[in-house]
């Protein structure tokens, strides 16, 4: 059976984990430590695995693909959007260092006491997770954020994390089968980059409704 250096090493060769402080964020967060028991011996395998309700853990390339597009700076505010398992939050948490803070938010009750055991596993005191909100998308009391990553495909980019993205700052969402690279360059205006070819689950929304923002997307 592989281990998670074996993993953290197959991605480097395949050319998606580049980055010196996320490969060493790979190395040292365990997947194994973040998977059910009866998917323990695909923990290091390049594929999403199924978890609890319904969810899975991303593809490991996945993983390094969007953390290599968030550039996670130390002590940056990020907000984790579908924690789920707990590892993306606590790979942010290792990356944001401890003068930073990273919000994991879930809908999923099961899911908010899954992730908050493993994540404790870590000590990382300037993490969280917390059921969110069932009105609103994010944790608003928290924000402005520099970083919003987002773990499930929606079929829409959420106002409510546009309000709650500073702007400068860098926001890495799903929406269909597209993982869109969004960047907050005033109240009005944004550049997006388009990456195609992926699968998520749904995002789980907490009420359906419409985006009511008014803002200008430039495609990069």
């Amino acid at each position: 059976m592989l281990n998670n250096s074996e993993l953290a090493q197959s991605l480097i060769k395949k050319g998606v984990l580049k980055s010196k402080k996320i490969i060493n964020a790979l190395y040292d967060i365990d997947r194994g430590d973040f998977v059910v028991p009866s998917e323990k011996e695909n923990a290091y395998t390049d594929y999403p695995l199924p978890i609890h309700c319904g969810q899975t853990i991303l593809q490991p390339s996945t993983m390094a693909f969007i953390l290599e597009l968030l550039d996670i700076q130390y002590g940056e505010n990020v907000l984790d959007v579908g924690s789920g398992s707990g590892w993306s939050t606590t790979l942010l948490a290792y990356l944001a260092g401890r003068t930073g803070q990273v919000s994991g938010v879930e809908i999923i009750p099961e899911l908010v006491k899954v992730g908050k055991k493993n994540l404790s596993r870590y000590h990382f005191a300037h993490a969280s997770i917390q059921e969110v909100k069932k009105d609103v998308y994010g944790l608003p009391e928290h924000a402005p954020y520099d970083k919003i990553m987002v773990s499930a495909a929606g079929s829409e980019i959420p106002a409510d994390l546009v309000t709650q993205l500073k702007v400068g700052g860098v926001m890495i969402i799903p929406v269909n089968k597209t993982i869109f690279y969004f960047k907050k360059i005033s109240e009005q205006d944004a550049n997006i980059q388009k990456y195609r070819g992926f699968s998520f689950v749904p995002l789980v929304s907490p009420r359906a409704k419409k985006n009511n923002f008014d803002l200008k997307f430039t495609l990069l």
